[in-house]
């Protein structure tokens, strides 16, 4: 009898397609799949196999470590860390993308960033970008950080000369956070200084990390290494330059010391060791900043930042 049937997927309704909903398929199906990628990054492109051999090539080569030999590149791993250093203007040259990646917004602005800075773009399959990462978790991106070029400890008194200025120089000692060089680095550059020093060795250098937090100014602002962070700071001295050590048991306050106001270099040590022996016994001053709220020490960022801007006040 009609409309009794009781066979299986009988169709009882002369309405053509689905008679549920789509399950958003249409609606997806109408969404962009943003800009076209470049050669290098589609499939079956001749482009696109010869980065894969490069990338195959390069990730067979040692990974480089924190510490290693100069003129390792270092590698910014994992899609977060990648587009901050991106949007931060780290001197990257080379983004490897994993091949087959699940695509998101992150991944999307990377390959966007790059192509706009001028990098290498390279696909690379997962497990050689597991090798070139030694494991970590790089979410299908890497970014390749060429080492940063330092400049010499004269190089920044003939920086201030050419200026016709009274150098302004700040000296790290034994400050091993990058993050802390960042920010002395974005402080230098917001009070006219003239550059910072770091030690060659047991000492934070300008990694990716530094050059984030220095907010772009590493670009205009040199870093100097220093093989003997004493023998320059008497180097220094002959030149006519103060040396003016941070410690919290020091014998002069912060705005009683006339010598920012001429050529002067100001050493920062560690917040927990403060100054090592030797350099604080170079120094010609030893300069408390006072706190009246209590607090034992400052961030090294922060007291670098404080005394700069002294010295930037009494110049001005």
């Amino acid at each position: 009898m009609a409309g009794n049937s009781q066979r299986r997927n009988r169709r009882t309704s002369n309405k053509k397609g689905a008679t549920v909903g789509s399950g958003g398929q249409r609606r997806r199906g109408l969404e962009g799949k943003g800009p076209t990628p470049p050669a290098s990054m589609r499939k079956g492109h001749k482009k696109n196999r010869v980065a894969a051999a490069q990338a195959k090539h390069a990730a067979r080569r040692p990974a480089p470590r924190r510490g290693g030999p100069k003129g390792a590149n270092e590698l910014v791993v994992g899609r977060n860390s990648v587009v901050e250093a991106l949007r931060e203007g780290v001197p990257a040259n080379t983004l490897y993308v994993q091949q087959f990646v699940d695509s998101d917004e992150r991944v999307r602005e990377a390959i966007q960033l790059a192509t706009e800075k001028g990098l290498n773009l390279m696909e690379a399959p997962r497990p050689e970008l597991d090798r070139m990462t030694n494991g970590l978790n790089h979410q299908g991106l890497v970014l390749s950080v060429p080492p940063y070029d330092y400049a010499h400890p004269e190089d920044l008194t003939a920086v201030a000369a050419d200026n016709g200025e009274d150098p302004l120089i700040v000296a790290l000692d034994g400050i091993t956070d990058p993050r802390n060089l960042g920010a002395v680095v974005r402080s230098v550059s917001a009070f006219g200084g003239h550059g910072v020093v770091v030690p060659e060795r047991r000492a934070a250098g300008m990694t990716a990390s530094a050059w984030k937090t220095s907010a772009g100014t590493a670009a205009r602002t040199p870093v100097a290494r220093a093989t003997n962070m004493t023998r320059m700071l008497e180097a220094y001295q002959k030149e006519g330059l103060m040396v003016v050590g941070l410690a919290a048991d020091g014998d002069v306050e912060l705005h009683e010391l006339d010598a920012l106001e001429g050529p002067v270099v100001i050493v920062v040590g560690s917040e927990g060791k403060g100054l090592s022996r030797l350099v604080g016994e170079t120094c010609d001053f030893r300069v408390r900043i006072p706190m009246p709220g209590g607090a034992e020490s400052l961030n090294a960022g922060v007291a670098a930042g404080v005394v700069l801007y002294e010295a930037a006040r009494r110049r001005a």
